[in-house]
């Protein structure tokens, strides 16, 4: 079985693997999205394996939130990329700044 300082370790590495994915590419918003999506799994990861650690199920209920949070958020970001998509016929981040509203 895994220890605490492994699972810190691994969860602090994919974090910032995602933060990296983030920065260095700032073209397409789908991978942006996709590195967003492992910042939540990661932090949701940390705090289970925290709450099983401690023995508390605080930790687990938050992570079922971030992951609840993170579900709402990814669906809402891809229902707006798809009509991005339909009426400019690209979904580059360059662009996003043209429009209104």
């Amino acid at each position: 079985m895994l220890n605490q300082i492994s699972c810190i370790m691994f969860s602090t590495l994919l974090f910032f693997i995602s933060v990296l994915g983030i920065f260095l590419n700032q073209k397409n918003i789908l991978v942006m999205l996709m590195a967003l999506e492992i910042m939540f799994l990661t932090l949701g990861f940390n705090l289970v394996s925290s709450s099983i650690y401690l023995d508390d199920i605080t930790g687990q209920i938050f992570a079922l939130l971030i992951l609840t949070v993170a579900a709402a958020e990814s669906s809402i970001g891809l229902a707006i990329l798809v009509i991005y998509y339909r009426i400019r016929s690209v979904i580059t981040v360059e662009l996003m700044n043209l429009t209104k509203g």
